[in-house]
């Protein structure tokens, strides 16, 4: 069904129920309880999860396909960033143009640092990618203010030409992006008992592009043009031998990629109508390559889990303060609740880094194949003394 396999069809759905449930999933303890601090459904957090998916999918297939890893990757989210802001300011309001746009704009930036950088492989071609990728940042906080807002970053603002629907909204307010009329930032709620859902149309479009941006990945990876990749990846000089370049295939995989990173900067702001130069730098590079690591390099589905991960632990366990530890622990002993305090609070707050840091060296020691891998492996185990048995 739609080309794929039944496994693939059912990694599909899979998917296609996970993003669809994700508002109710996301939000499994009460509103009020201690532990509602771990609930994720809320609106920001729910479209970052999907659209950072998108990022580490398209990520993957470099990187998982070819073996190139690349340090520069945000570059082509930064440039999908701006050329998204550039179109709500001078066309129109409406999302569609911006993304669009975004993801072309990153393919032709990613074509011209492809065609150099690949050139080169190995460590020398990550040292590259980050070259450009720093070249990049520099660029657009200093050198190209005029365009991108230099450090301030780029936003909308009232008096934007907008020459598809006008300059401003019925409000005499900054118009919110949307879609056809349906504003990103809308939401309904429903309560259910102590439960608390929301559901949002940003979230909603985000979820759907990255079905079909799954969707693609697939197709690629099942294509003779992915077996190509993957020929790349498992021996590139003996593949030379054979006669065939691996270079075209290399190119095409790299401006794929920043495509699907320049579909990700135009969903950010889509979103929010803001773009800055943080987000060429060389961490939001290194993010999107733990994702990808965390959740299981070339596998379908790890880049998605992993984008998930680090953005709960981003946004959940960095907000978990002293304050919040003792409410916790207030039913032990003065003295043993001080103490837990005092061990969990590297870990957590500021210091969530440190457990992203631990969890990142767990996996890679003891799950070298990422969450998927060792989920398979665990599956597997389990399986054949089923059978055994």
């Amino acid at each position: 069904m739609l080309g794929l396999s039944r496994r693939d069809f059912l990694t599909l759905l899979f998917v296609l129920v996970l993003v669809a449930a994700a508002p109710i999933l996301m939000n499994p303890f009460p509103e009020g309880s201690k532990f509602a601090q771990f609930n994720a459904g809320y609106p920001d957090l729910m479209q970052r999860f999907v659209i950072f998916g998108i990022f580490a999918v398209g990520f993957n297939i470099l990187f998982g396909l070819t073996g190139y890893l690349s340090f520069g990757h945000a570059a082509f989210l930064g440039a999908g960033s701006y050329a998204g802001v550039w179109m709500l300011k001078l066309l129109t309001i409406n999302v569609i143009p911006a993304i669009v746009v975004s993801t072309l704009v990153a393919g032709v930036f990613a074509l011209i640092i492809g065609f150099i950088s690949l050139r080169r492989s190995g460590i020398y071609f990550s040292i590259l990618t980050l070259a450009f990728a720093q070249m990049s940042f520099a660029l657009a906080a200093s050198v190209l203010t005029p365009i991108t807002g230099g450090e301030t970053g780029l936003q909308t603002a009232l008096n934007d030409p907008r020459i598809l629907d006008g300059a401003a909204s019925g409000t005499g307010n900054i118009p919110a992006p949307a879609l056809f009329g349906l504003e990103m930032g809308h939401s309904w709620q429903v309560k259910m008992g102590d439960w608390l859902w929301t559901f949002n149309v940003g979230y909603y479009l985000s979820a759907l592009v990255l079905l079909v941006a799954f969707y693609i990945s697939i197709r690629i990876f099942r294509s003779p043009f992915g077996m190509m990749l993957k020929a790349v990846k498992s021996n590139n000089q003996r593949l030379s031998y054979t006669g065939i370049s691996p270079r075209p295939y290399t190119l095409a995989a790299f401006v794929i990629s920043g495509m699907y990173a320049g579909l990700a900067g135009g969903l950010m702001v889509s979103m929010d109508p803001l773009a800055g130069a943080e987000r060429m730098q060389w961490t939001a590079s290194g993010e999107v390559v733990l994702m990808t690591i965390l959740g299981g390099v070339g596998t379908l589905i790890g880049p998605v889990l992993g984008a998930g991960l680090i953005k709960y632990f981003e946004n959940i366990f960095s907000k978990i303060n002293d304050n919040l530890l003792h409410q916790w622990f207030a039913f032990m002993p003065d003295g043993l609740e001080d103490f837990m305090v005092t061990i969990i609070h590297p870990f957590v707050g500021k210091g969530w880094h440190l457990t992203l840091g631990l969890m990142f060296m767990l996996v890679v020691i003891f799950l070298p194949g990422g969450l998927i891998g060792g989920l398979s492996s665990l599956y597997n185990r389990v399986f054949r003394r089923s059978k055994a048995h």
